[in-house]
């Protein structure tokens, strides 16, 4: 299984990036796709949830309102919308596939992709 992220790059604050992450394989083997990120010095931090067999999502109350979790099951696709853009959102963003009661802890995903930057300034 490989996950593969896009959409990442610079960007200023108050903007919007949206990030993807493609999926190989079958679809439905993966049951929660997640979103994380990690800043210098920093642990990595969940952001969103996506259940691939029920659609139902989670988001971290830290980024509740500006970050947005979604999915193409058709083409093995999970998206991040990112709006307001703060300089705090800086950071490797990565997805990660694991078993439904995955949550945010990143012990539970075996799937993980290489990351993508994001840089506001």
């Amino acid at each position: 299984v490989q996950l593969v992220e896009s959409g990442g790059g610079s960007a200023q604050p108050g903007g919007s990036l949206t990030l993807s992450c493609v999926a190989s394989g079958s679809w439905s083997e993966r049951y929660c796709m997640a979103w994380f990120r990690q800043s210098v010095g920093k642990e990595r931090e969940g952001l969103a949830t996506i259940s691939t067999r029920t659609g139902n999502t989670y988001t971290a109350d830290s980024v509740k309102g500006r970050f947005t979790i979604s999915q193409d099951n058709a083409q093995n696709t999970l998206y991040l919308q990112i709006d307001s853009l703060k300089l705090e959102d800086t950071a490797i963003y990565y997805c990660a596939a694991g078993p439904p009661w995955a949550g945010f802890n990143t012990a539970h995903y075996k799937y993980w992709g290489q990351g993508t930057q994001v840089t506001v300034s």
